[in-house]
Protein backbone atom coordinates (compact mmCIF):
# COMPACT_ATOMS: atom_id res chain seq x y z
CA UNK A 1 0.00 0.00 0.00
CA UNK A 2 0.92 3.64 -0.37
CA UNK A 3 2.96 5.24 2.25
CA UNK A 4 1.48 8.25 4.33
CA UNK A 5 3.68 11.14 4.27
CA UNK A 6 1.63 14.17 5.22
CA UNK A 7 3.98 16.36 3.23
CA UNK A 8 1.89 18.80 1.30
CA UNK A 9 3.31 19.49 -2.38
CA UNK A 10 1.44 20.99 -5.51
CA UNK A 11 2.86 20.30 -8.87
CA UNK A 12 1.93 21.51 -12.40
CA UNK A 13 2.68 20.59 -15.58
CA UNK A 14 2.05 21.37 -18.85
CA UNK A 15 1.21 19.21 -22.03
CA UNK A 16 0.55 21.18 -25.20
CA UNK A 17 -2.92 23.03 -24.48
CA UNK A 18 -3.22 21.18 -21.00
CA UNK A 19 -2.38 21.86 -17.24
CA UNK A 20 -2.11 19.00 -15.24
CA UNK A 21 -2.12 19.71 -11.79
CA UNK A 22 -1.82 16.88 -8.55
CA UNK A 23 -2.28 18.47 -5.17
CA UNK A 24 -1.69 16.46 -2.13
CA UNK A 25 -2.07 17.92 1.66
CA UNK A 26 -3.29 16.23 5.03
CA UNK A 27 -5.64 14.13 6.02
CA UNK A 28 -9.17 15.71 6.12
CA UNK A 29 -9.65 17.00 10.38
CA UNK A 30 -12.12 14.34 12.07
CA UNK A 31 -14.55 17.48 12.59
CA UNK A 32 -14.12 17.88 8.95
CA UNK A 33 -15.39 14.23 8.18
CA UNK A 34 -18.31 13.66 10.59
CA UNK A 35 -19.59 17.29 9.09
CA UNK A 36 -19.44 15.82 5.60
CA UNK A 37 -20.38 12.08 6.38
CA UNK A 38 -23.63 14.19 8.11
CA UNK A 39 -24.14 16.03 4.61
CA UNK A 40 -23.94 12.55 2.92
CA UNK A 41 -26.20 10.97 4.45
CA UNK A 42 -23.10 8.16 5.66
CA UNK A 43 -22.50 7.04 9.41
CA UNK A 44 -18.96 7.06 8.57
CA UNK A 45 -16.76 7.68 6.00
CA UNK A 46 -13.04 6.53 5.45
CA UNK A 47 -10.32 6.86 8.16
CA UNK A 48 -8.04 8.01 5.78
CA UNK A 49 -9.61 10.89 3.78
CA UNK A 50 -7.83 13.66 1.62
CA UNK A 51 -10.61 15.38 1.03
CA UNK A 52 -8.16 18.48 -0.86
CA UNK A 53 -6.17 16.51 -2.84
CA UNK A 54 -6.61 16.09 -6.78
CA UNK A 55 -5.46 15.08 -10.04
CA UNK A 56 -6.43 17.51 -12.56
CA UNK A 57 -6.06 17.93 -15.74
CA UNK A 58 -7.56 20.98 -18.15
CA UNK A 59 -7.56 22.41 -21.07
CA UNK A 60 -6.51 25.74 -22.19
CA UNK A 61 -9.90 26.28 -23.52
CA UNK A 62 -11.73 25.63 -20.14
CA UNK A 63 -12.92 21.82 -20.76
CA UNK A 64 -10.95 18.61 -18.38
CA UNK A 65 -11.35 16.25 -15.85
CA UNK A 66 -10.32 15.85 -12.30
CA UNK A 67 -10.19 13.30 -9.84
CA UNK A 68 -11.20 13.83 -5.90
CA UNK A 69 -12.21 11.69 -2.90
CA UNK A 70 -15.32 13.71 -2.45
CA UNK A 71 -16.82 12.79 -5.58
CA UNK A 72 -15.69 9.58 -5.32
CA UNK A 73 -17.78 9.66 -1.95
CA UNK A 74 -20.74 10.27 -3.77
CA UNK A 75 -20.44 7.57 -5.77
CA UNK A 76 -21.10 5.09 -2.77
CA UNK A 77 -24.44 3.16 -2.44
CA UNK A 78 -25.11 4.71 0.78
CA UNK A 79 -28.74 2.27 0.76
CA UNK A 80 -28.57 -1.74 1.84
CA UNK A 81 -27.85 -3.79 -1.47
CA UNK A 82 -28.21 -7.61 -1.30
CA UNK A 83 -25.15 -8.43 -2.77
CA UNK A 84 -23.20 -6.17 -0.11
CA UNK A 85 -25.33 -6.89 2.58
CA UNK A 86 -24.16 -10.35 1.89
CA UNK A 87 -21.03 -10.09 1.84
CA UNK A 88 -21.39 -7.99 4.79
CA UNK A 89 -22.90 -11.03 6.74
CA UNK A 90 -20.66 -13.38 5.35
CA UNK A 91 -17.89 -11.22 6.69
CA UNK A 92 -19.72 -10.58 10.15
CA UNK A 93 -19.98 -14.54 10.35
CA UNK A 94 -15.94 -14.97 9.61
CA UNK A 95 -15.18 -12.62 12.40
CA UNK A 96 -17.77 -13.54 15.09
CA UNK A 97 -15.03 -12.71 17.52
CA UNK A 98 -14.34 -9.31 16.70
CA UNK A 99 -15.26 -7.02 18.67
CA UNK A 100 -16.07 -4.79 16.20
CA UNK A 101 -17.85 -6.96 13.25
CA UNK A 102 -21.64 -5.88 14.47
CA UNK A 103 -20.34 -2.07 14.07
CA UNK A 104 -19.77 -3.43 10.33
CA UNK A 105 -23.30 -4.01 9.02
CA UNK A 106 -24.65 -0.40 8.50
CA UNK A 107 -27.57 0.72 6.54
CA UNK A 108 -24.63 1.42 4.25
CA UNK A 109 -22.03 0.04 1.85
CA UNK A 110 -19.00 -0.15 4.84
CA UNK A 111 -17.25 -0.78 1.97
CA UNK A 112 -16.82 2.12 0.60
CA UNK A 113 -17.11 0.56 -3.32
CA UNK A 114 -17.11 3.53 -5.90
CA UNK A 115 -18.06 3.32 -9.93
CA UNK A 116 -16.28 7.33 -10.09
CA UNK A 117 -14.94 7.45 -13.06
CA UNK A 118 -13.69 11.24 -12.84
CA UNK A 119 -15.50 14.82 -12.89
CA UNK A 120 -16.13 16.44 -15.94
CA UNK A 121 -14.77 20.56 -16.14
CA UNK A 122 -16.07 23.19 -17.37
CA UNK A 123 -19.60 25.26 -17.84
CA UNK A 124 -21.15 24.78 -21.36
CA UNK A 125 -17.94 23.57 -23.05
CA UNK A 126 -17.69 19.60 -21.45
CA UNK A 127 -15.76 16.56 -22.88
CA UNK A 128 -18.66 14.77 -24.48
CA UNK A 129 -19.37 11.12 -23.67
CA UNK A 130 -19.93 9.03 -26.30
CA UNK A 131 -19.81 5.22 -26.13
CA UNK A 132 -17.72 3.12 -28.17
CA UNK A 133 -15.84 -0.04 -29.15
CA UNK A 134 -12.11 1.20 -29.52
CA UNK A 135 -9.81 0.09 -26.69
CA UNK A 136 -6.48 1.90 -25.71
CA UNK A 137 -3.39 0.37 -27.15
CA UNK A 138 -2.03 -0.82 -23.69
CA UNK A 139 1.16 -2.08 -25.84
CA UNK A 140 1.59 1.26 -27.33
CA UNK A 141 1.91 2.08 -23.69
CA UNK A 142 4.65 -0.33 -22.52
CA UNK A 143 7.14 0.90 -25.53
CA UNK A 144 9.85 2.88 -23.92
CA UNK A 145 9.62 6.53 -24.07
CA UNK A 146 10.49 9.17 -21.67
CA UNK A 147 8.51 9.88 -18.67
CA UNK A 148 8.53 13.73 -18.48
CA UNK A 149 5.90 13.99 -15.57
CA UNK A 150 4.70 11.12 -12.79
CA UNK A 151 2.35 11.56 -10.12
CA UNK A 152 0.34 9.51 -7.77
CA UNK A 153 -2.38 10.62 -5.72
CA UNK A 154 -4.29 9.15 -2.75
CA UNK A 155 -8.12 10.11 -2.08
CA UNK A 156 -8.73 7.75 0.45
CA UNK A 157 -8.25 4.23 2.25
CA UNK A 158 -10.04 2.73 5.42
CA UNK A 159 -9.08 -0.14 6.90
CA UNK A 160 -11.89 -1.99 7.55
CA UNK A 161 -11.50 -2.36 11.21
CA UNK A 162 -8.40 -4.11 10.49
CA UNK A 163 -9.85 -6.52 8.41
CA UNK A 164 -8.78 -5.67 4.76
CA UNK A 165 -8.53 -2.06 3.27
CA UNK A 166 -10.77 0.13 0.83
CA UNK A 167 -8.79 2.53 -0.84
CA UNK A 168 -8.86 4.53 -3.87
CA UNK A 169 -6.03 6.25 -5.59
CA UNK A 170 -4.62 8.22 -9.21
CA UNK A 171 -1.81 8.17 -10.75
CA UNK A 172 -0.73 10.04 -14.34
CA UNK A 173 2.20 9.80 -16.68
CA UNK A 174 2.80 12.23 -19.09
CA UNK A 175 4.71 10.85 -22.38
CA UNK A 176 6.55 13.25 -25.31
CA UNK A 177 3.56 11.98 -27.24
CA UNK A 178 0.35 11.38 -24.97
CA UNK A 179 -0.59 10.89 -21.19
CA UNK A 180 -2.26 8.01 -19.01
CA UNK A 181 -4.30 8.20 -16.24
CA UNK A 182 -5.49 5.58 -13.90
CA UNK A 183 -7.99 5.96 -11.46
CA UNK A 184 -8.02 2.10 -9.04
CA UNK A 185 -10.35 1.48 -6.38
CA UNK A 186 -9.14 -1.53 -4.50
CA UNK A 187 -11.10 -3.40 -2.15
CA UNK A 188 -10.15 -6.73 0.25
CA UNK A 189 -12.26 -8.13 2.99
CA UNK A 190 -10.30 -11.11 4.20
CA UNK A 191 -11.54 -14.58 3.74
CA UNK A 192 -14.56 -12.96 1.77
CA UNK A 193 -13.83 -11.12 -1.67
CA UNK A 194 -11.46 -8.79 -3.48
CA UNK A 195 -12.67 -6.19 -6.06
CA UNK A 196 -11.15 -3.55 -7.72
CA UNK A 197 -12.51 -0.86 -10.39
CA UNK A 198 -9.79 1.08 -12.75
CA UNK A 199 -10.38 3.85 -14.92
CA UNK A 200 -8.33 4.07 -17.34
CA UNK A 201 -7.94 7.25 -19.63
CA UNK A 202 -5.83 7.82 -22.19
CA UNK A 203 -5.19 10.68 -24.48
CA UNK A 204 -2.57 10.84 -27.59
CA UNK A 205 -1.46 14.67 -28.43
CA UNK A 206 -2.99 14.64 -32.07
CA UNK A 207 -6.05 13.10 -31.29
CA UNK A 208 -9.37 15.71 -30.33
CA UNK A 209 -10.27 13.26 -27.42
CA UNK A 210 -9.22 10.77 -25.15
CA UNK A 211 -10.25 7.02 -24.89
CA UNK A 212 -11.91 6.06 -21.27
CA UNK A 213 -11.79 2.47 -19.97
CA UNK A 214 -13.98 1.27 -16.56
CA UNK A 215 -13.80 -2.14 -15.89
CA UNK A 216 -14.60 -4.17 -12.76
CA UNK A 217 -12.83 -7.23 -11.56
CA UNK A 218 -14.14 -9.50 -8.50
CA UNK A 219 -13.64 -12.74 -6.85
CA UNK A 220 -14.55 -14.54 -3.91
CA UNK A 221 -11.44 -15.35 -1.99
CA UNK A 222 -12.54 -19.04 -1.23
CA UNK A 223 -11.71 -18.98 -5.56
CA UNK A 224 -8.36 -17.99 -4.89
CA UNK A 225 -6.99 -20.77 -3.52
CA UNK A 226 -4.04 -21.37 -6.15
CA UNK A 227 -3.30 -17.58 -5.59
CA UNK A 228 -0.06 -17.15 -3.36
CA UNK A 229 -2.28 -15.40 -0.59
CA UNK A 230 1.35 -12.83 -0.73
CA UNK A 231 -0.36 -11.44 -3.87
CA UNK A 232 -3.82 -10.61 -1.80
CA UNK A 233 -2.44 -7.36 -0.75
CA UNK A 234 -1.04 -6.33 -4.13
CA UNK A 235 -3.12 -5.17 -6.54
CA UNK A 236 -0.77 -5.07 -9.68
CA UNK A 237 -0.69 -8.80 -8.92
CA UNK A 238 -3.75 -10.02 -7.63
CA UNK A 239 -5.28 -8.06 -11.06
CA UNK A 240 -4.94 -11.12 -13.33
CA UNK A 241 -6.21 -13.33 -11.34
CA UNK A 242 -9.59 -11.56 -10.61
CA UNK A 243 -12.27 -12.44 -13.57
CA UNK A 244 -13.91 -9.52 -15.54
CA UNK A 245 -17.33 -8.66 -14.35
CA UNK A 246 -18.02 -5.53 -16.27
CA UNK A 247 -16.45 -3.85 -18.86
CA UNK A 248 -17.30 -0.06 -20.34
CA UNK A 249 -15.94 2.09 -23.30
CA UNK A 250 -16.23 5.21 -23.75
CA UNK A 251 -14.46 8.36 -25.98
CA UNK A 252 -14.26 11.89 -24.47
CA UNK A 253 -14.93 14.12 -27.69
CA UNK A 254 -13.64 17.75 -26.94
CA UNK A 255 -16.79 20.23 -27.84
CA UNK A 256 -16.24 22.38 -30.79
CA UNK A 257 -13.43 20.50 -33.04
CA UNK A 258 -12.34 21.82 -35.62
CA UNK A 259 -12.03 20.02 -39.19
CA UNK A 260 -9.76 17.24 -38.41
CA UNK A 261 -12.97 15.89 -35.93
CA UNK A 262 -15.06 13.32 -36.34
CA UNK A 263 -18.22 13.93 -37.97
CA UNK A 264 -21.05 14.85 -34.68
CA UNK A 265 -23.38 12.67 -36.75
CA UNK A 266 -21.13 9.94 -35.64
CA UNK A 267 -21.03 10.86 -31.96
CA UNK A 268 -24.40 9.94 -29.98
CA UNK A 269 -24.32 12.43 -26.42
CA UNK A 270 -25.20 9.64 -23.58
CA UNK A 271 -26.25 10.89 -20.16
CA UNK A 272 -24.48 13.67 -18.41
CA UNK A 273 -21.96 12.72 -16.50
CA UNK A 274 -22.90 11.32 -12.73
CA UNK A 275 -20.19 12.79 -9.67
Amino acid sequence: MLSHGFKSSKQDFTFGPWKVMAEKTHIMKSKDIERLADEMHMPSLPEMLFGDNVLQLQHSDGFGIKFNAIDALKRVNNMQDSVKVACAQEWQESRADSEHSKEIVKRYDWTYTTDYKGTLLGDERKLRVVPTTDRIDMEKLKAREQIMFFEEVLLFEDELHDHGVSMISVKIRVMPSSFFVLLRFFLRVDGVLIRMNDTRLYHEADKNYMLREFSTRESKISDLQHVPPAFYTDPNEISQYLPLKLLECEKLAFPETGPQAESPDKLTETEPERT
